[in-house]
């Protein structure tokens, strides 16, 4: 139902910060579970970060618990992740998906994906 569109990927050194953006459409976004996953080379897609409909709960994998940030604005349909001391290992291509509920390890229902945006880490 929800189309997504991801902005804000680049390249940057390690040690740098970097803010990902996820445009949804529709008039209904309040209604999901909001997550980032990624996807290395040669890995596959892994769990990032999810944000429950209100925000009131959010979730991080151990890999980038303390670094990165996620949020929204349900008034501007978007979500974001702010990531900090980005490591070489962050390298991947970033998406954001939609569900209906978010938990500690991906999305519950999950609705849609973004085309994602690349994210490269320089060592």
């Amino acid at each position: 139902q929800v189309q997504l569109v991801e902005s804000g990927g680049g390249s940057v050194q390690a040690g740098g910060s970097l803010r990902l953006s996820c445009a949804a459409s529709g008039r209904t976004f309040s209604s999901y579970g909001m997550g980032w996953f990624r996807q290395g080379p040669g890995k596959e897609r892994e769990f990032v970060a999810t944000i429950s409909r209100r925000a009131v709960s959010t979730y991080y994998a151990d890999s980038v618990k303390g670094r990165f940030t996620i949020s929204r604005d349900n008034a501007k349909n978007a979500v974001y992740l702010h990531m900090n001391s980005l490591k070489p290992e962050d390298t991947a291509v970033y998406y954001c998906a939609a569900g209906t509920v978010a938990g500690p390890r991906g999305l519950e229902g999950l609705n849609s994906w973004g085309q994602g945006t690349q994210v490269t880490v320089s060592s």
